[in-house]
C-alpha cells in the first residue's frame, strides 16, 4: 500500500515517483496480505496530469492513491492525494481490482489522455478539506471526489458496490482503547510493497492491485488511530499508494470505515497512522457531501 510514510509534506505525487510498477503486483505489504476482489467499494484514484510541465507532451495517466465509495456519488480519499497537483489535473475513480492492468490495457488501445483515463475510471471533481495541511494534532488530510448524476450512473454501470458505512460521531472514543484493541481491523488499498533493499538502496515494488491485510490497534487520540502492521505478529499493513484508503474495524458484526491511511514508517514495516472519520473535523467536512450517521 502507500502513503507519505512519516513525512507529512510528502505528497502523493512524490510517493508515485517511488513506485516501481511490476505486474501482477501486490499492494499493501507483500507479507500477510491477500487480494480483495470482493471489496468493490474500495477503489483507486487515477490522475491525468502534465507531469513534466511541458504542454507539448501529452498528459500522463496513472493510479496514485486509494479510497472508498461512501455513497453512490462520493469517493473518500486523502487531501494530500488531490492538493498540489499540476494545473489542469483531472481525477478519476476506478473500482477495478487491478487498476494498473486497466491503465496498461487502455494505453495499448491508444487515444487522447482523456480517452485513456475515461476507459479506466469515471471523472469527478476533487474537494479537499480547506483546513489542510493543518498541524500535527489535526492535519485535516481528508478529501472527496464528487461525481455528478451522470458520472455516478456510469460508475454503477461498470460494477456493483455497496458504499462503506461511516462511524457515528466520536464512536471510537466512546468504545475506548480496550474495545478497539479487541476488535478486528483491516486495511485495504492499491499501494506498493514494503521496502526492498537493493544495490541502489530501498525500492517499493508493485502496486495498482486492490489488497487487504489485518492490522492491530495500537493507540487512539483526537484525530488519529495508530495501527500495528508487524510481520512478526502475523499482521500486514499499508505503504505508498494506500493513502486515502480505508481502515475498517468490525463492530457488532458490521464493518465500519473508521479511518483513512495517511502516514507511517518510511519502509512500511511497522506502523500505519490513520485519520479518524468520526472526529469533529472529519465530520464537519464530510457532512457537506454525505448524510452522516
Amino acid at each position: 500500500m502507500g502513503r507519505p510514510a512519516l513525512l507529512a509534506s510528502l505528497t502523493a505525487t512524490a510517493a508515485a515517483v517511488m513506485v516501481t510498477v511490476a505486474g501482477p503486483a501486490s499492494a499493501i505489504n507483500s507479507y500477510n496480505a491477500k487480494p480483495a476482489p470482493e471489496r468493490t467499494e474500495v477503489g483507486a484514484l487515477v490522475v491525468q496530469s502534465d507531469r513534466d510541465n511541458d504542454p507539448a507532451t501529452p498528459d500522463a495517466v496513472r493510479w496514485s492513491c486509494s479510497g472508498t465509495m461512501i455513497s453512490a456519488d462520493v469517493f473518500l480519499t486523502a487531501a494530500h492525494c488531490t492538493v498540489g497537483r499540476p494545473a489542469g489535473t483531472k481525477f478519476y475513480v476506478t473500482l477495478a481490482q487491478n487498476a494498473q492492468a486497466a491503465i496498461d490495457a487502455s494505453n495499448a488501445l491508444g487515444g487522447t489522455p482523456e480517452q485513456i483515463a475515461g476507459r479506466v475510471g469515471v471523472q469527478g471533481v476533487a474537494h479537499a478539506d480547506p483546513g489542510y495541511p493543518g498541524n500535527q494534532a489535526d492535519s485535516h488530510d481528508i478529501a472527496v471526489i464528487k461525481l455528478d448524476g451522470g458520472q455516478a450512473a456510469e460508475l454503477a454501470q461498470r460494477g456493483s458496490f455497496v458504499p462503506a458505512t461511516l462511524p457515528r460521531h466520536d464512536q471510537l472514543s466512546e468504545l475506548g482503547s480496550r474495545a478497539l484493541d479487541a476488535a478486528e481491523w483491516q486495511v485495504m488499498g492499491y499501494g506498493t510493497q514494503e521496502a526492498v533493499n537493493g544495490p541502489g538502496g530501498q525500492t517499493h515494488p508493485g502496486g495498482g492491485v486492490r489488497m487487504k491485510a489485518t492490522v492491530d490497534f495500537n493507540a487512539l487520540n483526537k484525530t488519529w488511530v495508530r495501527l500495528a502492521m508487524n510481520e512478526s505478529r502475523d499482521l500486514g499493513g499499508a505503504c505508498y499508494g494506500d493513502s486515502g484508503g480505508p481502515n475498517f474495524v468490525t463492530l457488532d458484526g458490521k464493518r465500519v470505515l473508521a479511518a483513512t491511511t495517511i502516514t507511517g514508517d518510511t519502509p512500511c514495516y511497522a506502523t500505519n497512522v490513520v485519520y479518524r472519520t468520526d472526529s469533529d473535523s472529519a465530520r464537519n467536512f464530510l457532512e457537506r457531501f454525505v448524510a452522516l450517521p
